[in-house]
């Protein structure tokens, strides 16, 4: 923070005649969609998609309550700003220099934390007005087994959800009883719309609700199921985590400080089921695609932008490339990252009518190279297990059922099990952020010394390879990579093949 007044309600007349900001009544705003994980991408997506709805149509019952199920500090950030908070667009001018471009969010209407009032959650859930409740939680929010699919019973927080389901402590928890009260109240369902990276994202938050609420009561779930509506959707922006530099940044430019600023690239995608069963915002002038079916786009989103962002993100951090577009700089990894993509992924996806391939990596590549946004590879890196499985893996299983190679893809995974280690190449230690952190340890200590062994005992890891344990053509191709990387290093790796 740099000393300056805190952007509110007061500040928006005295901003910058380039900043855009609300340009409807906020006193009239009323809330209609309840947001579990009000974290950085949900406020530089759906938020800014939501903005953009209330200003083309001047429907102002969908402003946002947005919960947080851990920790306080985004409400804390939030409150005293009445909510507000920007969006810095970055990328870089004709000649290289990075520029940022300002907006003003005001939607957001309403900041709960879970663990202090889960009454207050379960009561906006249940409110009359609500008529959608999203999810930004990340992978692992979901309770879910990363191979499988199906719902960890065992997790402490589904185990808490079933040994008290009036105080729930998972993102599942709250909407299974939230919902409970609506069915007790005589309300009708709402629409639940996952903006996480799973596959079938909106199918898969029905199965794993369905699943615990079933669990509790089999008349929610029958309810549940034919009250409620799971559209699928595919959400695509890089959104990097801002740093004390980037809050400096935005405050020069905002005339005020924002401690909740956040940054995000130009590009900006959702293809989203139109399946909404009590109403929905003008998503659509915000950038939305509203679609008969997502899956195509969730398979190409998931498979080319998030495969080859985890990509990225191991090499490069293992290397010691600290940010993506600097790990790009390194001619080996973009011709890498081009070939994966190109020779292994797309043959893999679906027909999608009028999606020229060819552009699209091309376009990825220079979005990922964006110098002004400056995306760690730590931040990408964490959580392997719960992204792995469906950014590489589905992947990996389509090629080796059809007996393709799957030389660029093993690399990739063998750059996440040289990752593991915690040190990069040049002795510089990192912590494993991951919510199966000791299980990872425990099974890397239990490595064989012989690669090829070393890579069956790796696909002996159930959480993340389920039913590929036991493939030779894959533990090959791991094993040739796994050796490459220790003894030539990610670069020469990368340059001669491994």
């Amino acid at each position: 923070m740099t000393g300056l007044a805190r952007l509110g309600s007061a500040a928006l007349a005295a901003l910058p005649a380039s900043v855009q900001r609300p340009r409807y009544r906020r006193e009239d705003l009323h809330t209609g969609i309840v947001h579990l994980g009000l974290g950085a991408f949900v406020r530089a997506h759906m938020a800014l998609a939501t903005e953009a709805a209330l200003h083309a149509t001047g429907n102002l019952r969908w402003g946002l309550c947005g919960v947080s199920l851990r920790h306080a500090e985004v409400r804390d950030a939030l409150a005293p700003q009445q909510g507000l908070y920007s969006v810095a667009t970055r990328d870089a001018d004709e000649h290289g220099w990075p520029r940022q471009r300002l907006q003003v969010v005001g939607c957001v209407r309403e900041l709960l934390v879970a663990p202090e009032d889960p009454a207050a959650v379960l009561q906006r859930l249940a409110a009359p007005a609500t008529r959608i409740a999203s999810l930004s939680i990340t992978e692992k929010g979901y309770c879910r087994d990363p191979a499988s699919g199906t719902l960890q019973w065992a997790h402490p927080d589904i185990q808490a959800d079933l040994g008290e389901p009036h105080a729930p402590r998972s993102a599942l928890g709250y909407l299974a009883r939230g919902l409970a009260l609506r069915r007790a109240q005589g309300l009708g369902g709402i629409s639940l719309l996952s903006l996480d990276n799973l596959p079938a994202n909106g199918q898969t938050l029905r199965a794993l609700l369905l699943a615990l609420s079933e669990r509790l009561d089999p008349a929610l779930a029958a309810w549940i199921d034919a009250e409620c509506s799971f559209p699928c959707s595919m959400v695509d922006r890089i959104v990097p985590r801002s740093t004390a530099a980037d809050l400096a940044a935005v405050a020069q430019d905002l005339g005020c400080d924002d401690a909740a600023a956040v940054l995000a690239e130009p590009f900006f995608d959702w293809a989203v089921e139109d399946h909404f069963i009590a109403d929905r915002p003008d998503w659509g002038a915000g950038g939305a695609r509203f679609v008969t079916a997502a899956a195509p786009w969730e398979t190409l989103k998931l498979r080319m932008v998030n495969g080859a962002h985890s990509c990225i993100a191991y090499l490069g951090a293992m290397a010691g490339w600290a940010t993506v577009d600097v790990a790009l700089g390194h001619a080996p990894l973009r011709r890498f990252v081009d070939d994966l993509l190109r020779d292994e992924v797309v043959p893999t996806l679906p027909a999608l009518p009028g999606l020229d391939l060819g552009s699209y990596r091309a376009a990825l590549l220079q979005r990922f190279a964006n110098p002004a946004l400056a995306h760690r590879t730590q931040q990408i890196a964490m959580d392997g297990t719960q992204k792995l499985p469906q950014r590489l893996l589905g992947t990996v299983r389509q090629r080796l059922a059809l007996g393709m190679p799957v030389r660029h893809l093993a690399l990739g995974l063998a750059a996440w099990l040289h990752y593991l280690r915690g040190q990069d190449e040049a002795g510089a230690r990192y912590p494993i952020d991951d919510p199966l952190a000791l299980p990872l340890q425990q099974h890397r200590a239990g490595a064989p010394v012989d690669t090829l062994a070393e890579a069956h005992h790796w696909l002996r890891f159930a959480p993340v390879f389920g039913d590929l344990a036991g493939n030779e053509t894959l533990a090959q191709a791991l094993a040739l990579s796994l050796t490459a990387l220790r003894q030539r290093g990610v670069e020469h790796s990368l340059a001669e093949g491994p």
